[in-house]
């Protein structure tokens, strides 16, 4: 029975991946296939080592799409809530 081995890289060569990755006007697969690594090992890569370390270092980018979230929510749960007072109020004056 063959077992799979997994290949061991650095520390370096995972974060001069994702810098060749990020910097690089090739798609993320091309990267991917000159560095003889698997695209899904690139992108869980990018995933770890493109996130600041420290919350308090984020990026413009990762604060807009923080907000750009939280918007979002926002406005699920006002209109969840919205739809809740109402209910009550129905079921309210249908029991009264």
């Amino acid at each position: 029975m063959s077992e799979l081995k997994q290949k061991g890289y650095s520390g370096e060569f995972k974060e001069s991946a994702v810098k060749l990755a990020n910097e690089s006007k090739q798609s993320i697969a091309q990267s991917a296939r000159e560095l003889g690594i698997n695209v899904n090992t690139l992108y869980t890569w990018i995933d770890k080592y493109s996130k600041p370390k420290d919350p308090a270092m984020k990026t413009d980018e990762h604060i807009y799409d923080e907000v750009k979230r939280l918007k979002k929510e926002l406005v699920r749960v006002t209109q969840e809530r919205d739809l809740l007072k109402k209910a009550a109020a129905y079921f309210a004056k249908d029991s009264g």
